[in-house]
């Protein structure tokens, strides 16, 4: 298969782009990457790819529009099987559908809460997004990823979210390994994967990102 025939409409900074990517790289398929500039206007192929939410990522394979990031990771598994994101039996998979699905409603948007909140509101939101953390660390258990041995589809579709995590914890002034060490070490032992480690962007980059977006929407 080319390069070409596999292409991701991106954004730098989203969580759920990085999904995709990272799935592409565990399965070992050559992909290329569109940049998007959301701020600055929709390309035409973001649009005519993905009419009903016009939002990134986009997989094109083959010509063919894959549209939500979930969605695409299980597309991915399907057409390229090898090495599996999901367990083989059954009730594993639909164990880690269900976490998939947990992260996927309340991780990322929780987490901004704290950028976009002050005061009280906002140690209400510390309280709630580090709850959440705990009970994926609860799911987690004494595995080293969230499929047992085997990084999979759960534990990509967090580590996404963690470059993000630098913010929240600058916003919410809290430090992630006090509150949830056994997550905080899940996320340095996902790091040493080369599907991870060379995808993710610099949280510090995130970071100012976030006071940006900030200042765009009035939030200081």
């Amino acid at each position: 298969m080319s390069t070409g025939d596999v292409v991701v409409l991106d954004f730098w900074v989203s969580p759920f782009c990085l999904r995709v990517k990272m799935a592409l790289a565990e399965k070992g398929v050559a992909y290329e990457t569109q940049e998007e500039d959301l701020f600055g206007g929709k390309s035409e192929l973001l649009v005519k790819s993905n009419p009903i939410y016009q939002k990134v990522p986009v997989l094109l394979h083959g010509g063919k529009a894959v549209c939500e990031s979930t969605n695409i990771l299980s597309y991915i598994d399907e057409t390229w099987p090898s090495p599996p994101l999901l367990p083989p039996c059954t009730y594993g998979r639909a164990q880690a559908r269900f976490w998939a699905d947990f992260i996927d409603k309340k991780v990322f948007e929780e987490g901004n809460a704290l950028w976009r909140t002050k005061g009280e509101e906002q140690e209400a939101a510390k309280k709630i997004f580090i709850e959440t953390l705990k009970q994926l660390e609860g799911a987690l258990g004494d595995n080293d990823y969230f499929g047992g041995a085997t990084f999979g589809f759960v534990d990509i579709m967090l580590v996404s979210l963690t470059f993000w995590f630098c913010a929240y914890e600058k916003f919410g002034t809290f430090n992630l390994g006090d509150h949830c060490p056994k997550l905080s070490s899940w996320i340095k032992k996902c790091m040493e994967r080369e599907s991870v480690s060379t995808l993710l962007p610099d949280p510090e980059k995130v970071h100012e990102f976030v006071i940006m977006v900030r200042k765009m929407r009035g939030f200081e």
